[in-house]
């Protein structure tokens, strides 16, 4: 598509539109941007394109999860039981794989920005005024560049309390974790959110023992409670310590060890430690101050329905911007944003997200939970399908896990999906296309639909002829 030709009652400035961040939420704005014919500029700390996403965060630590994935399915089968030596080989010589993929990935998207012309800056930019930012580049150099509009997607950044050494190399957050160069047999992970539950299941895969410290009452407690419960059950029959309503009190490290000092009087001493409790969006340094922005404690942005910030023609999207903090909505949210920046109208905001969490099994969900809907006083029925009985799932030797269909017993309407088990980030997809389908949004749909045989699919037939068979 041609480049659209500037009015000459507008100001001229370098480029119509400045993107701040390579990962999905500034890819998305940058692609929306340019192939609606603005000329669009990217910014990003990095010398290659994908942003924490795919050098830190989803693609390297879901690349491990499948390669212990793999180790597990293995010790699972007599045939492979002694196969062991992994035990002792340092994480990051296991993560061997996730090079690879990172660098396709990189490729990938750098024929993205080169295909629609959008030219790359690599260094950190600063904001001089309303309608200007400089460069530091990484080569020494700098440049400063205009813009029309800018558009924020900088990402986010585990956040590290002043109290904790994260220099010392027995102390890791979800970022150097992944450098890991030295075999250990104990981990404490603090902070039991998706990150420290994912890691929870990936170490307990590799060996380790491991002691999951939750500042909460329950592992993710915004998930349906028996979700919730199941995630936290098979945990424990792992191998996972859960210690629930703990809070720190000090980390003491040494050359060999770590203590950790709960406010509760326990002590726990392991090899390591990995804080997972928080994360900040990458904003200081940024001379936000120059635009009249501001953010909360954590480093966030704030965003109405189009993304657009106080300052309306700067907009923001992804971790810089908060929940639900995730890939997926993340680049739908750049796309949104750059649709409203070239004049777009009646652009939805990004809201029907599926839950996706990588731990060993997955689980993923959409809709409402069953606590929700009581306390709504909706009158829903339950169907579930659990995997032990699916052909599907013993031929794989995944039966671990359950698909639950939440759903109005009157109209028959699909209310919420939410599923524990392999592939349940594949498997939610199927129920979320029928019930964000506003003509036929029925359980009949799945009653009446021919699946493949044997397949994990088959679960949503047998969940909802489960659900069926409570009516009355």
């Amino acid at each position: 598509m041609p480049r659209k030709k500037k009015s000459e009652e507008q100001p001229q400035y370098q480029f119509d539109a400045i993107v701040l961040g390579a990962g999905p939420a500034g890819e998305g704005a940058a692609m929306k941007l340019a192939k609606s014919g603005r000329n669009v500029a990217m910014v990003d700390l990095r010398d290659v394109v994908g942003g924490n996403c795919a050098h830190v965060g989803t693609i390297p630590s879901k690349t491990l999860r499948q390669t212990v994935f793999n180790i597990m399915r293995y010790q699972r089968d007599p045939l492979f039981q002694k196969v062991g030596e992994w035990k002792h080989v340092p994480l990051n010589k296991i993560l061997g794989s996730a090079r690879k993929v990172i660098n396709q990935q990189v490729e990938t998207h750098t024929r993205f920005y080169e295909r629609n012309q959008i030219e790359i800056y690599h260094g950190h930019a600063i904001i001089n005024d309303p309608h200007s930012l400089t460069v530091h580049l990484r080569d020494g150099g700098q440049e400063t560049l205009t813009f029309d509009q800018l558009m924020i997607a900088t990402g986010s950044r585990p956040y590290q309390p002043k109290n904790i050494d994260f220099n010392h190399p027995r102390v890791f957050d979800s970022d150097k974790i992944l450098t890991l160069d030295y075999p250990i047999q104990k981990i404490i992970i603090y902070g039991a959110g998706v990150i420290g539950c994912e890691y929870a299941s990936i170490f307990i895969g590799l060996g380790y023992k491991v002691e999951l410290i939750n500042t909460q009452a329950q592992l993710l407690s915004y998930l349906d409670n028996e979700i919730a419960d199941a995630l936290s059950y098979y945990l424990r029959e792992l191998g996972v310590l859960i210690r629930h309503n703990e809070t720190i009190e000090s980390l003491e490290t040494d050359d060999d060890h770590v203590i950790l000092k709960l406010l509760s009087g326990k002590k726990i001493k392991a090899d390591a430690i990995l804080w997972c409790n928080g994360r900040s969006g990458n904003t200081d340094g940024m001379g936000l101050e120059n635009l009249g922005l501001t953010t909360n404690s954590r480093g966030q942005l704030s965003v109405n329905d189009q993304y657009q910030t106080s300052v309306p023609h700067v907009h923001a999207a992804g971790d810089v911007i908060g929940w639900p903090s995730l890939a997926s909505a993340a680049y739908d949210q750049g796309r949104c944003a750059g649709a409203h920046m070239v004049g777009e109208e009646n652009v939805p905001p990004v809201t029907s997200i599926p839950t996706g969490i990588y731990t060993i099994p997955e689980i993923s969900s959409i809709g409402k939970t069953e606590q929700q809907l009581t306390e709504e006083k909706v009158p829903y029925e339950v169907g579930q399908a659990s995997f032990k009985h699916l052909a599907r799932a013993q031929i794989t030797g995944d039966t671990v896990g359950v698909l639950k269909i939440l759903f109005h017993r009157e109209t028959l309407e699909i209310l919420g999906i939410h599923c524990f088990g392999n592939n349940a980030a594949e498997i939610v997809h199927i129920g979320q296309a029928v019930m964000l389908n506003q003509t036929n949004n029925s359980l009949h749909y799945f009653t009446q639909t021919t699946f493949n045989y044997p397949t994990m699919a088959e679960a949503y037939r047998v969940a909802a002829l489960n659900g069926m068979n409570r009516l009355f």
